[in-house]
């Protein structure tokens, strides 16, 4: 009898498999032409960031959005604050996947990565920013990898800095105003898109 089971298991197999795997599909995910991966937020690009992440097209009305201000910290190094805007950070151990508006912050100095952040601040280090001019990113990822874009560029924010002297104790003034004291440190922030 167990031969009669067997062939009653197989052929319930065989009738059922088609219409699980009907169900498997992602429904609009089909002909998106130059998209990598379907997903439900946004569109994937072939397009990649400088670090060789794809870029998630999202519309601009509800994008996320990133700030960056970076400030010489009294102690050494520099405190780094952002600001987002319809974004949030997701915990750390998510799973990798997209999700509308989540995800992390990647901090780069100069292009390189410092800290993938899941907090509005940092402490950047003397050492990652020694004398001269360094420019401070906070660029936008999903949880899968994916760089948040808007209109095919990463959605980020860029602060330039300029360590003068060995200690950086104090900003200048935005005018331009102030001493001449080579402890100084000058800091820009440019908003991206």
């Amino acid at each position: 009898m167990s031969w009669t089971r067997r062939t009653l298991t197989a052929l319930a197999v065989c009738v059922l498999l088609p219409f699980g795997a009907a169900g498997c599909g992602t429904g609009g995910a089909h002909g998106h032409g130059s998209a990598v991966s379907p997903s439900p937020v946004g569109k994937v690009l072939g397009d990649t960031d400088d670090t060789g992440r794809h870029l998630r097209e999202v519309d601009k009305k509800n994008a996320p959005g990133v700030g960056i201000e970076v400030t010489p910290d009294q102690a050494g190094g520099w405190d780094v604050l952002l600001t987002l805007r319809h974004f949030r950070f997701s915990p750390a151990g998510v799973r990798p996947r997209a999700l509308p508006a989540r995800g992390l912050v990647y901090l780069l100095v100069d292009g390189r990565l410092v800290s993938r952040l899941r907090a509005h601040g940092y402490h950047l280090a003397d050492r990652l920013v020694p004398h001269g001019t360094h420019h401070v990113t906070a660029r936008l990822y999903a949880d899968d990898g994916t760089v948040w874009a808007v209109h095919g560029k990463p959605v980020e924010s860029t602060a330039d800095i300029t360590a003068s002297g060995a200690e950086t104790d104090s900003a200048t003034p935005p005018s331009g105003e102030g001493s001449a004291d080579p402890s100084e440190a000058t800091v820009t922030v440019t908003v991206g898109p």
